[in-house]
């Protein structure tokens, strides 16, 4: 496995949620967040069966490397 945590939210409730990693094999971002249940803004979305919709804080955006004018991320 080649996940790296990125970030924790340190606001959160027993420090369980939300969390940034990143896979360096498949050059992707896993997000792990509240699950969102809100029919209304579930709603919005062109959302797959197969596919679920979480949130995290905006503030959390900080582990992504490209809101920092970078590439990839760098771990």
């Amino acid at each position: 496995m080649a996940l790296h945590m990125l970030g924790k939210d340190p606001n959160s409730p027993e420090g369980k949620s939300a969390t940034v990693y990143y896979d360096d094999v498949t050059d992707k971002y896993l997000v792990q967040g509240l699950k969102v249940l809100d029919d209304e803004r579930l709603s919005q979305l062109d959302l797959p069966d197969h596919e679920t919709v979480v949130e995290i804080p905006k503030y959390m955006t900080q582990y992504f490397s490209e809101v920092h004018g970078g590439g990839r991320a760098d771990v």
